[in-house]
């Protein structure tokens, strides 16, 4: 009996504590699939006007490709397209998981955020970047990097 009560408490506290609304501003379920180049990179032609894109977790970058089973796969692929802002070779370190969301592309009904931390030779400060696994959208060049060549 304590265990069920104990169970049934746990079900409410977690309840309580997560929202049902996504906060995310820049999913697309009707984006085009990504792609792959040759070199294992995500193909991308478009840069981002948006300051907030990629840089404010409410408006991350969504790298959903076709299925999420490796969870560091899309990073890869994405970090992989990419350079600083005069081409050089950049760096990225998993900073934490943050920002829960709800999302029918989990088997929890949750996701949560990579935070990333993005450096280049000649940088004065690191940037941070969201990164999202779980919902589609269109894929661009933050502001302040560029496309490999």
């Amino acid at each position: 009996m304590k265990k069920s009560i104990f169970f049934i408490a746990l079900l409410i506290s977690i309840a309580s504590c997560s929202s049902t609304q996504s906060t995310l501003k820049n999913t697309d379920d009707n984006a085009p699939n990504l792609t792959l180049s040759k070199d294992n990179a995500f193909v991308i032609t478009e840069y981002s006007k948006d300051k907030k894109y990629g840089y404010d977790k409410d408006y991350p970058i969504n790298i959903f490709f076709n299925n999420t089973v490796n969870e560091t796969i899309n990073q890869q692929r994405f970090f992989n397209a990419l350079t600083g802002p005069s081409g050089e070779a950049i760096t990225y370190t998993k900073l934490e998981n943050c920002c829960p969301f709800p999302t029918k592309r989990s088997e929890l009904g949750a996701g949560f955020l990579d935070v990333y931390e993005v450096k280049w030779a000649g940088q004065k400060k690191p940037i941070i970047l969201y990164l999202n696994i779980y919902e589609k959208g269109i894929l661009m060049v933050p502001v302040g990097l560029s496309l490999k060549k």
